[in-house]
């Protein structure tokens, strides 16, 4: 992790505006004028499930696996003020560079951790987050520990009982690698639900799934009605479908796990 090589880079086209890229990937997008301006699609998605979770603007407690350039912590120290977030994020010059020059607003709530997602969930005490937001990338490619039925378990305990997990994968159809991280996630909570482009989820790309898992009922409906109006459209798969299109397989465990599959060309944006 250490010979990483890491930049931020200026939008030419937006004052203000900064990609982080570690080892040509491109891993967030972060305007420092406007944290509500998300220019990756699934984070778009990633927060619309935030904002249809609870009373809107309420306060809440968030986990955030992987940190990079924290475009969704900031997104919800801005739209549910006072949240308590914890980052975890292994890459302590990431942080360092994103502190220097993208800076956090004050006051925002934001505690960054420099350990790994397993090793930060496994020390968190049960029922301590609202939500938590898995998207962490090992370059373009997501850590094996990181998708195994084992992890999910732990997840479930750090969860409260009406919590959500939000859990950002990348694959292609088949999607054999997805298929068995979604069997781990369905293990665990008995409502879960993907979005993705319609062009993914007809096998045309590589791209990004969105899956969320609860214990408690997530509102699908809602989401599938946002996500037609988006700027950025996708669809939404209710749990039934999840079941039938994508869960046939067994899940990774920690004795039998392995990382996401590289997308195509090998960079692409991420988180």
């Amino acid at each position: 992790m250490t010979d990483r090589a890491i930049e931020i880079i200026a939008d030419r086209d937006r004052p203000g505006a900064f990609i982080l890229q570690i080892d040509g990937t491109d891993q967030s997008y972060v305007d420092l004028d406007d944290p509500l301006r998300l220019e990756f699609d699934y984070v778009q998605r990633i927060v619309d499930v935030i904002d249809a979770h609870g009373e809107p603007g309420s306060p809440l407690r968030f986990v955030h696996i992987g940190g990079a350039g924290m475009s969704v912590p900031r997104y919800v120290a801005s739209t549910r003020p006072t949240s308590a977030q914890i980052v975890l994020e292994p890459d302590e010059r990431v942080t360092a560079l994103v502190r220097d020059q993208l800076p956090l607003p004050r006051n925002s709530g934001i505690k960054v951790r420099p350990v790994d997602g397993r090793s930060g969930i496994t020390a968190m005490r049960p029922d301590f987050a609202d939500v938590i937001v898995l998207d962490a990338f090992d370059g373009a490619r997501i850590p094996a520990d990181l998708v195994t039925a084992e992890f999910f378990e732990q997840v479930s305990t750090v969860l409260t009982d009406g919590g959500l997990l939000l859990l950002n994968l990348a694959d292609r159809a088949p999607f054999a690698y997805a298929r068995r991280v979604i069997a781990g996630v369905c293990a665990q909570f008995p409502n879960v639900m993907i979005s993705a482009e319609p062009a993914t989820l007809k096998g045309r790309r590589f791209g990004n799934l969105l899956v969320v898992g609860s214990r408690g009922p997530i509102p699908w409906e809602s989401l599938a009605r946002r996500a037609a109006s988006s700027p950025l459209p996708y669809r939404v798969v209710p749990y039934r479908e999840v079941v039938d299109r994508f869960a046939g397989q067994a899940p990774f465990t920690d004795a039998d796990t392995e990382q996401s599959p590289p997308p195509p060309g090998g960079a692409a944006f991420f988180s």
